[in-house]
């Protein structure tokens, strides 16, 4: 195996935990993060129940604020998914897999946004 990749997150910590529990196993293989930007609260509550995985307070936060309004949303997930990106290379992950659920408009709008910081 020449790499893993993780389900979908949206609390960093848990991933850069994962990491070190598997370097501590002797892993050594490259572990990409699964990032996935949620552009509605639809899409949010089915991730969360597909993929059993747990938010932070932050992200129920920004849903309960935006979650009515559809472009808001889209727009407030881009820019989460972002800042988890942006955290995730600040603590040495380099190797980043965008689910982009065929809206590529989405990762674009990611990527501009990191325009600067992948050069």
């Amino acid at each position: 195996m020449d790499f893993l990749t993780s389900q979908l997150f949206f609390d960093n910590e848990k991933f850069l935990n994962f990491v070190e529990i598997c370097r501590v196993k002797g892993i050594e293989i490259p572990i990409i993060a699964g990032i996935m930007p949620i552009t509605n609260a639809k899409q949010i509550m089915r991730s969360i129940e597909l993929s059993n995985c747990s938010v932070p307070k932050k992200f129920y936060r920004i849903m309960e604020r935006f979650g009515d309004d559809d472009a808001s949303m889209k727009q407030a997930g881009i820019i989460y998914a972002t800042e988890q990106i942006i955290d995730l290379m600040a603590n040495g992950i380099n190797n980043i897999h965008i689910y982009t659920m065929n809206k590529p408009d989405v990762a674009e709008k990611i990527m501009s946004g990191l325009s600067e910081i992948i050069k």
